[in-house]
């Protein structure tokens, strides 16, 4: 087997329709499988972000600088939350690419090894 019929299945093979863009990747997140992940998610953010306002307002409203820095923690967790929280969703939409290259791979190895056999 060659070169020129190794590229020829790998190149063959590529599907186009499922192109690694933001937009086809948030698509895949939000479905109907993971509803229930996004709704947590949704929650938790909603949660921390009223939380950080919160935090934010009492922070300028207070003279006592106890107060100040009790505020002025806790809207910096909140911060930390939202990254913690974004990074997370992050990595279960990349999750989805992972697997479809994974599959990808999988049907170029079998066609491959079938070319082989054949020949």
């Amino acid at each position: 087997m060659n070169e020129e019929q190794v590229k020829k299945i790998i190149e063959g093979t590529y599907d186009d329709s499922k192109e690694d863009t933001l937009r086809s990747m948030l698509r895949d997140f939000y479905n109907k499988k993971m509803t229930s992940i996004i709704i947590v998610v949704w929650i938790y953010f909603l949660i921390f972000l009223a939380l950080a306002i919160f935090s934010g307002i009492k922070f300028f409203k207070t003279d006592v600088a106890q107060f100040q820095i009790m505020y002025a923690a806790i809207f910096v967790c909140c911060i930390q939350v939202f990254v913690l929280i974004k990074i997370v969703a992050w990595l279960m939409i990349t999750k989805n690419n992972i697997k479809r290259e994974i599959k990808r791979l999988e049907l170029r190895i079998a066609e491959l090894s079938e070319t082989v056999k054949s020949k």
